[in-house]
């Protein structure tokens, strides 16, 4: 075919381009069947390992009782915090 090349760089340039060709046709085919056959949507349902919320109020067991040292290393803390 190619006088400058060997025939096993020919058969290898062969191989690649029937490669070449089998990717361009299945990347169309799947490009085409996508534009025709959209999957319906599933609905969302929740999951069913996490609980709702109760209310506005936790869990007993998450809250934590501070003391008035506690709370005011807090508040000095959350004013240590810039705002902008």
């Amino acid at each position: 075919m190619f006088p400058s090349i060997s025939p096993a760089q020919e058969i290898g340039l062969a191989v690649l381009l029937v490669a070449a060709l089998v990717w361009v046709v299945g990347l169309g085919h799947m490009l085409w069947d996508s534009r025709f056959h959209r999957p319906e949507p599933v609905p969302c349902e929740p999951l069913p390992m996490i609980p709702a919320q109760r209310g506005s109020t936790g869990h007993p067991m998450e809250s934590v009782q501070l003391t008035e040292a506690e709370e005011q290393a807090f508040a000095g803390l959350i004013r240590t915090i810039p705002l902008h």
